[in-house]
């Protein structure tokens, strides 16, 4: 959890204190969203996701992984 010490945690914190209160439900639906997106998930997810997909058959042939990358 990012400590709001920081420099950039403080200026945070000001901002967040001058947004009038019936505004707050939608601000923090905004860092919410905008944390998720930033967010890497973890190494289990990411290999339970993978394997879900696997099994589905959701799958492409090596041959075509690199298609469309200028190397």
């Amino acid at each position: 959890m990012a400590d709001l010490q920081t420099p950039y945690g403080e200026q945070l914190a000001k901002e967040i204190q001058q947004v009038p209160d019936e505004y707050l439900p939608a601000l923090l639906t905004i860092v919410h969203s905008f944390r998720e997106s930033v967010s890497l998930p973890s190494a289990t997810e990411s290999f339970e996701q993978g394997w879900k997909e696997a099994m589905a058959g959701d799958t492409h042939p090596i041959e075509t992984l690199w298609n469309g990358i200028d190397t």
